[in-house]
């Protein structure tokens, strides 16, 4: 059976990797900067603590924000894969994941030391829990219109009734939409999306306090508390990793 193929690149802020996608499965991870990976079921937004899985077939482009450093790691999609297979996921990289990534994408590796180090990557990736930082795409025209409203002004309050209001729909209605379709409250998306934004932000440089006032968080603090919840660690942890890169 043929490897799938593995690569390192590097990638600056806002470059963008069209639509696209593959025979087999892939995992993408990014050592340093961060990657946000847009499907047709939602986005993923991952950092050097975290990896997306791409299932074989899955239609996907690629947004990077901060300089990037980006490996990918190929499974043929006749192998048992070592992820689920269905739908994109986001996946916890630690210390040893990591090195073993970086390692196995390394255009000079020999053929046989690649070999060992995908053997030890699908071991960890069996164990490795996942963790995503996701937003789901919308289905239903009236929960699009109101995720894309509330999207676009993070900075400002907005209520599930006036959300409501503008997309047409009940507020009941769309409350129900949020849970049918998401599986969360409005609460909780709203909450995805700040930290996924958050993090964007972070990696482009812009100090905490500044992230937490244009993601709509009352006070730094109360940014701090949510990040640190969504992600395990602090903003300002966050950043000064993606700054040693």
């Amino acid at each position: 059976m043929p490897v799938a193929p593995t690569k390192a690149t590097e990638h600056g802020s806002g470059f963008h990797i069209d639509r696209h996608r593959h025979d087999q499965h892939q995992l993408v991870y990014v050592s340093r900067g961060v990657i946000a990976v847009q499907t047709e079921a939602g986005g993923w937004v991952a950092a050097a603590d975290r990896a997306v899985w791409i299932p074989a077939g899955c239609w996907h482009e690629h947004r990077f924000h901060g300089a990037s450093a980006f490996h990918t790691v190929g499974f043929a999609d006749e192998d048992d894969p070592p992820l689920p297979a269905g739908a994109p996921t986001v996946v916890a990289v630690g210390p040893l994941l990591r090195e073993l990534l970086v390692a196995c994408t390394d255009a000079d590796l020999p053929a046989d030391e690649e070999t060992r180090l995908r053997a030890v990557i699908r071991d960890r990736l069996h164990r490795a829990p996942q963790e995503p930082v996701a937003l789901p795409t919308a289905r239903d025209g009236r929960l699009a219109a109101a995720c894309a409203a509330a999207a676009d002004r993070l900075d400002e309050p907005r209520t599930l009734a006036s959300l409501a209001r503008e997309a047409g729909a009940s507020e009941r209605t769309l409350a129900r939409l949020f849970r049918a379709e998401f599986g969360m409250t409005y609460p909780q998306w709203r909450t995805n999306v700040r930290v996924y934004r958050a993090m964007i932000l972070l990696a482009g440089g812009l100090p905490v306090t500044a992230v937490a006032h244009r993601c709509g968080f009352a006070t730094p603090s109360s940014f701090v508390d949510t990040f640190r919840r969504a992600t395990g660690q602090t903003p300002g942890v966050y950043a000064a990793r993606e700054r040693a890169g």
